[in-house]
């Protein structure tokens, strides 16, 4: 049987399609064993125990807003993955003011790879309060921030003193996606 050039075509063509398929598949395989920040299928998402949060201070102050960078380090002896916004509310005694963390797309949401001791970032905005009227924002002192890490229901405490809005309404935290960063200073596995 003779083949045709426009038949060679489409097999050479049909063979690269199913090539280029079988190469993840081959090259997942072959890594199965190993947990490097290319593969990290088989990491865990982070969770509240796996993590410290902490505040990089000082923060840059642009338009009324004061800017922080929120920090979720692994203390974990296993890497793990965070994927999205961390939940950020104020607190006073233990109960929330006002309103939570509005969510910003600064960053895109991407698939953050901590291995033990490293840290991600987020970009956490804190608006003056007195930008609101007193009467729909109630200014008060918050003494911490609540801390939700992307995807976990249990939460970390981060002790820091600023003013918030005591009354729900007026958005004034805003919270940016994860995204790599660096160690924690000092820390070491």
């Amino acid at each position: 049987m003779t083949l045709t050039p426009r038949v060679r075509r489409g097999i050479f063509a049909a063979s690269v399609a199913a090539a280029a398929l079988a190469l993840p598949t081959a090259a997942l395989a072959s890594s199965a064993g190993t947990s490097t920040a290319a593969n990290t299928t088989a990491v865990h998402r982070c969770y509240q125990s796996e993590l410290r949060a902490w505040l990089g201070i000082p923060g840059g102050a642009a338009a009324g807003s004061t800017y922080y960078e929120l920090e979720l380090s692994n203390v974990s002896s296993q890497s793990c993955t965070l994927y999205g916004y961390p939940g950020v509310s104020a607190l006073t005694s233990g109960h929330q003011d006002g309103s939570a963390a509005d969510r910003t797309a600064s960053h895109p949401k991407t698939l953050v790879f901590l291995a033990p001791g490293a840290t991600s970032h987020a970009i956490l905005q804190i608006t003056d309060v007195y930008n609101f009227p007193p009467s729909t924002c109630q200014p008060v002192t918050a003494g911490a921030l609540r801390v939700y890490a992307p995807g976990d229901y249990a939460s970390l405490i981060v002790p820091f003193s600023f003013t918030a809005c005591g009354k729900s309404g007026p958005v004034y935290l805003h919270v940016s996606a994860t995204i790599p960063g660096t160690g924690i200073p000092g820390y070491s596995t």
